[in-house]
């Protein structure tokens, strides 16, 4: 069932043909970017809701890693849901959860306050403005140029968790951190009304064909699913009699782990812990994202010439390397502005390849349910990283022990990437 249609005379449609595929790209990449700076904004009250109630950051730490999973969680139904009640709708209904979650943890006093707005419900909304959103506007509006899309749409969610750090953090650390949680709120509400009159929920909603294809021979329409749970749960079922499912559910599992779980919850406490305010860590981390865009970007690029298999086992293997590193640099400006910008660059390039894999595997109809369930695995990680930072950090006094375990799981899953089969004949990728 898709959302309510704009007039197929739009000027703008008219003018743009199937280029307005970049129109709703543009929208989405702006959804995405907000929806991930809610994502990143835990890890800036770590420190003032401890000052302000008295919480433990291993208790603040859990609402983030419950965020982080219902996050994760959401991704599968929440693509399915746009198959059944429309794209749009689900889009505006997440804005609005986010926003109103958002809002009223500005009067929260209670830990179940906390673990309700910043973990269930922010995770909730988050979940359907996420990775899978991406792969839904890539998977229906574009024939050509899918990874590039992908790539652009990925740094976008990526870019977001980082970009909006120093602007968070200066107002968490203001004297009053519901200055944050209330400019937060007010970037979803904005994004409202821009979907609305902007996002159809496919380009046949519009008279258009998605972009690169062939108006002599349009792909054929898709064929009605059954209802929601059945096609979530029926694409899972298919998915995973396969080994790729599985390699590709644990490599993203490790993706979640070594970044947003472990470096966007915990680095601007880990550089606190090493004598750097929140507003200059806050800064290091919006390196990151700058150069996440150019790199994700890039990846996008490279997924629609290369192996993606070889891609991230670079990815990983670059990543994991520079996690166990980092603990032994002395953390000076220098050596963090270098790390900063090595990681931003690798810091979630392995979206694009690894929906690549997904597509090419389990076919345009399935793939992005698919790949919301491999993006749980991602959020799982990131849940767990999450959680485990804290804990390690409060029972050592450190974070060495947390970064070093996560490098070393970046190493495994450079592996794990080689051990996707292919078949030879063709190049397409084995089913199991």
């Amino acid at each position: 069932m898709s959302s309510p249609a704009r007039p197929a005379n739009s000027p703008l449609v008219s003018r743009l043909g199937q280029r307005y595929a970049f129109v709703v790209v543009g929208v989405i990449f702006f959804c995405l970017l907000f929806s991930a700076g809610l994502r990143a904004t835990p890890s800036v009250l770590l420190d003032p809701l401890q000052q302000a109630f008295g919480w433990s950051r291993a208790t603040i730490s859990l609402a983030a890693a419950i965020g982080i999973f219902f996050y994760g969680m959401v991704g599968p139904f929440a693509a399915a849901a746009m198959d059944h009640f429309g794209l749009r709708r689900v889009l505006l209904g997440a804005l609005f959860v986010m926003a109103a979650s958002s809002a009223a943890s500005a009067y929260m006093t209670q830990t179940w306050h906390l673990l309700a707005l910043w973990g269930i419900f922010s995770g909730i909304g988050s979940g359907a403005v996420a990775t899978v959103l991406g792969a839904t506007i890539a998977n229906r509006w574009f024939h050509k140029h899918r990874g590039l899309a992908m790539g652009i749409l990925t740094a976008s969610t990526a870019t977001g968790n980082l970009v909006f750090l120093p602007l968070l953090a200066a107002l968490a650390s203001s004297g009053d951190w519901t200055r944050a949680v209330w400019v937060v709120a007010a970037a979803m509400m904005a994004m409202a009304p821009l979907v609305w009159l902007l996002v159809p929920g496919l380009p046949a909603d519009v008279g258009l064909l998605p972009y690169g294809s062939d108006p002599a021979n349009p792909p054929a329409p898709a064929a009605p699913r059954p209802g929601l749970i059945a096609a979530t749960f029926g694409a899972l079922k298919r998915a995973s009699r396969t080994r790729a499912f599985w390699f590709l559910f644990a490599t993203f599992w490790v993706c979640g782990f070594t970044t947003n779980g472990l470096v966007g919850t915990h680095l601007i406490a880990m550089c606190g812990d090493h004598g750097i305010a929140a507003v200059q860590a806050a800064g290091l981390l919006a390196l990151m994202g700058v150069f996440d865009l150019v790199g994700t970007t890039a990846s996008g690029w490279l997924t629609d010439r290369y192996d993606p298999r070889k891609l991230l086992f670079v990815y990983y293997g670059l990543r994991g390397i520079s996690l166990m590193m980092l603990p032994y640099t002395d953390f000076s400006l220098y050596s963090l502005s270098i790390f900063a910008v090595f990681y931003g660059l690798d810091w979630i390039a392995t979206v694009p390849p690894t929906l690549r894999l997904a597509t090419d595997i389990f076919g345009d109809r399935d793939a992005p349910v698919v790949f919301g369930w491999i993006v749980a695995g991602h959020q799982i990680g990131a849940a767990t990283a999450a959680w485990m930072g804290g804990f390690v950090r409060e029972i050592s006094g450190s974070y060495l022990l947390a970064f070093v375990l996560s490098g070393a799981t970046g190493l495994i899953a450079a592996v794990i990437a080689l051990m996707i089969k292919r078949r030879p004949a063709t190049g397409e990728l084995a089913m199991a």
